[in-house]
């Protein structure tokens, strides 16, 4: 049991204070923002967020412990709804591929992104998987990610698969920040069912799906429906097998061309569609009438040196919920929320406000976690940051440097700068 806290004098308590579920349009713009607040936690739960002086007559009783945020910026720790935490070795030599102009699908035709982490992966030993995974996890958490998404599909194979889903899960349990784990065999097609997707789909349906359901390896399925990786037919079957057997949906969606994953992920009632560089707007118009989240990846497009952003100003005004991800992998090594946010407005156009409200409350939606945490706000789990900045408005405005300076999980401080 954590010990009772009080955080206080924050120069802007940032709340998000709303709806417990995922927030559209104008609801985005709303921080419910509390000037020199304080919240008080006990046993690791939220008891009462409002202005410091409250705060303090009704709990700062003596013994309590108190942290002084003077002059800094607290509010939720940031959620990271899409990850490839997982995987072995490292592609630093693409960037010059990238340089001379190929692009991230020629890269992988020839035999690199993907498959040669699969490689990499699949020479791993647990040990090194765990390690490589670990430092990794420890600077999002020193970035002030709390919750992160983590997906397999660096395995392809079954046994390989299950033992990144087992490596999350160790993960999960060794450190202080919470992961959801997906299973994403649907990354690409392996060496191994080259030119036979529909083979290798019915291996994942038949062979893999079932097993990892009944040991409880993962809470989504996520489908990298693209042209030249998985059709929609192909995408829907490994959806709804996933689906029949009780599992939550994703879909990597629409990130290179039209593809129809938006549509589909609107169809099958994925609770996300992530990507969303290319979407069509029937695509779009679908997701916004089922309320399904767009999980937003800017730094994917950053990193492949590429012009073709996701729209968040278009998808935001249509009605889409939107939440944001760092889309950690060998491709994007990504570690940090606060530079996603920053590209997301530099970048697609979202403002502070909105962004931050990505990555937060709505990027808590887009795991089913809308109602435990992404806000301050009696009866959520105490997952609280504190920035060395004055406003919220300094997260995207000043990049390129680690702002937080305290992070509380679960009412407990596991890690200070």
């Amino acid at each position: 049991m954590a010990d009772d806290l009080l955080i206080l004098n924050a120069s802007e308590l940032v709340t998000l204070k709303g709806p417990r579920r995922a927030r559209a349009k104008a609801e985005m713009s709303d921080l419910s923002i509390v000037q020199d607040g304080a919240v008080a936690i006990s046993d690791g739960v939220i008891v009462d967020v409002g202005k410091t002086e409250s705060i303090l007559r009704d709990h700062g009783s003596t013994g309590i412990e108190k942290i002084d945020a003077s002059g800094k910026v607290v509010m939720p720790g940031f959620v990271d709804p899409h990850t490839h935490l997982v995987y072995a070795g490292s592609r630093e030599f693409e960037l010059e591929l990238k340089a001379k102009g190929k692009s991230y699908m020629e890269i992988l035709e020839g035999g690199g992104g993907i498959l040669r982490t699969v490689r990499d992966t699949r020479d791993a030993s647990p040990q090194v998987l765990f390690r490589q995974s670990a430092k990794r996890l420890e600077s999002m958490l020193a970035h002030g990610s709390t919750t992160i998404e983590a997906k397999s599909g660096y395995g392809l194979d079954k046994d390989v698969e299950i033992r990144m889903l087992e490596t999350i899960k160790r993960l999960d349990d060794e450190y202080p920040i919470s992961i959801v784990p997906t299973y994403l065999g649907a990354h690409v097609v392996p060496p191994e069912f080259k030119g036979d997707g529909d083979a290798y789909v019915d291996f994942m349906a038949i062979e893999v799906l079932p097993d990892i359901a009944r040991r409880k390896l993962a809470e989504f399925c996520d489908v990298f429906c693209e042209k030249g990786v998985f059709d929609v037919p192909q995408s829907r079957k490994v959806l709804l097998a996933a689906k029949g057997l009780g599992l939550g949906l994703k879909v990597h969606a629409d990130e290179f061309s039209n593809s129809g994953g938006a549509q589909l992920a609107a169809e099958v009632g994925a609770i996300s569609a992530d990507h969303l560089d290319k979407p069509s707007d029937d695509g779009i118009m679908a997701m916004a009438r089922r309320d399904t989240i767009g999980v937003l990846l800017p730094g994917t497009p950053f990193s492949s040196m590429s012009k073709d952003y996701a729209d968040g100003r278009r998808l935001i005004d249509l009605g889409v919920p939107i939440a944001l991800g760092t889309d950690l992998n060998p491709n994007c090594w990504n570690e940090s929320m606060q530079f996603t946010i920053s590209l997301a407005c530099h970048k697609m156009r979202m403002t502070p406000a909105e962004a931050i409200t990505a990555a937060t409350i709505n990027a808590a939606a887009a795991l089913g976690l809308e109602k435990k945490i992404g806000s301050l706000e009696q009866g959520k789990r105490a997952d609280v940051i504190m920035l060395d900045i004055p406003t919220h408005a300094h997260i995207p405005y000043k990049f390129g440097t680690n702002q937080v300076s305290l992070v509380i999980k679960g009412g407990r401080s596991v890690w200070e700068r």
